[in-house]
């Protein structure tokens, strides 16, 4: 078989039969089966594999076209790339980028140069996949292949290698920085990115945390969400005063939304990192100002924009306080339902009744998370609150005409059965209590 060299060449070239004196026969289990005319001095030089067969220590030697032959049993997916070792073991020079072409051609190239201990062409493979860059898919097939081939293969891991925890905390301090900073709009992608991996950094999938944050973390953490807060809060009580200005409305109203998709970001995270406190007082106590500002903005943004940005955040600071997570006392708590309560009603009423045609406005009508969150953060808050109270907050409840959302059946049973049995409760802990029995 007569293959092509454009190397620079010895004055042995593969494939010459005139001056071979050794075969090698590639086969596979398929049925192909090629001879390449070799020269031994060239193929015991370069690979063990042949130095071993081709040696007076191997029991025996067959004879192919009157010259000593190696029978090279393979897979069919590694055929070429034997061929392409063999093609190489005549190179006279540094194989070039050209020659091993792909990550896939190197990686089968690297695992038949390793099968017959070439070690020039497994360092020339080495250094080229660990310098290129990687598919999803050949990292994987990298990963499936490399790990078994040693220490020579080392190197082409080590972008994959676990990194200190040091470096981790660095990285991940600085993300939340920037993260955090209200950086400009046009660096909104930038600004995405950066959330997006710091809320994989902290979350447990089928792996663990990447980052476990201790108090120092948290810390900077907090300090960080705090100024995106105060900014926020400064916005809101700016618009309550310029909102009659069209214009300061058309420059402001953007802005609060970007600082609204940041706030429902940074809730995640402050949840993660378990340090919900301040964001959860800080929106208890801007409640009032945010519903103003955002009733009052332009008809044309209230639906895809402002007014279900402020629901998404407001909804995880009612799953805080509703489940314990934020504790606030009873006036605090019963604050957030009369003020979030109505602005609930009206937006949903609102996002039902869009027509089909506004196709926007449909994604978010589809997303029925967001209104079972608040439903059920509006149950448990309700439920945690004097029973006057809650009386209080049902009789509204079943005499509003939105009265099918947010559905308080719930609490409306629970509060039905805590008052009929209420005295009788009483009474059995008062005939149990030993100083009402004069002890």
């Amino acid at each position: 078989m007569e293959l092509s060299h454009n190397e620079s060449s010895t004055l042995s070239r593969i494939g010459d039969r005139s001056s071979s004196d050794v075969v090698v026969r590639i086969r596979t289990q398929e049925g192909r089966d090629d001879w390449i005319y070799c020269h031994s001095d060239i193929l015991v030089k370069k690979s063990k594999y042949f130095a071993d067969r081709l040696s007076d220590n191997w029991p025996t030697c067959q004879i192919l076209d009157s010259r000593n032959c190696v029978e090279v049993y393979c897979e069919e997916c590694d055929f070429d790339h034997h061929i392409t070792v063999l093609r190489l073991l005549y190179a006279t020079s540094d194989v070039t980028v050209t020659e091993l072409s792909s990550v896939k051609n190197a990686l089968g190239t690297l695992r038949v140069a390793v099968e017959l201990g070439c070690p020039q062409i497994v360092s020339t493979c080495v250094g080229y996949l660990e310098a290129v860059p990687w598919e999803e898919s050949e990292e994987e097939e990298i990963l499936k292949t490399i790990p078994g081939m040693g220490s020579q293969a080392e190197p082409i891991l080590a972008r994959l290698q676990p990194v200190n925890a040091l470096a981790v905390v660095r990285i991940f301090l600085a993300a939340i920085r920037f993260a955090t900073s209200s950086p400009p709009s046009s660096m909104n992608d930038l600004k995405t990115s950066a959330q997006e991996q710091l809320e994989y950094m902290l979350t447990e999938d089928d792996d663990a945390p990447l980052l476990t944050a201790d108090d120092e973390i948290k810390l900077e953490a907090r300090q960080c969400v705090n100024r995106l807060l105060a900014r926020f809060v400064n916005l809101v009580d700016s618009l309550l005063g310029d909102l009659h200005d069209s214009v300061a409305e058309a420059e402001n109203v953007e802005l609060l939304q970007s600082h609204l998709t940041d706030l429902s970001w940074a809730s995640q995270i402050v949840t993660k990192l378990e340090i919900s406190n301040d964001f959860v007082y800080t929106w208890v106590e801007t409640s009032v100002n945010i519903v103003k500002v955002a009733e009052r903005v332009s008809p044309e943004s209230s639906l895809t924009g402002t007014k279900l940005k402020v629901l998404e955040v407001t909804a995880k600071v009612l799953e805080a306080i509703g489940y314990g997570t934020v504790i606030l006392p009873t006036t605090r708590r019963l604050h957030m339902v009369k003020v979030w309560l109505p602005f609930v009603r009206i937006v949903k009423s609102a996002v039902d009744s869009v027509g089909s045609d506004e196709e926007n406005d449909l994604m978010l009508k589809s997303d029925g998370e967001l209104w079972q969150t608040l439903e059920s953060a509006f149950v448990s808050i309700i439920l945690t609150l004097p029973s006057s109270d809650q009386a209080e907050i049902l009789t509204e409840w079943l005499e509003n005409k939105h009265i099918r959302y947010p559905d308080l059946t719930e609490a409306f049973e629970v509060w039905c059965y805590r008052s009929k049995v209420a005295k009788r409760r009483l009474a059995l802990l008062d005939g149990n209590n030993p100083t009402t029995n004069g002890v």
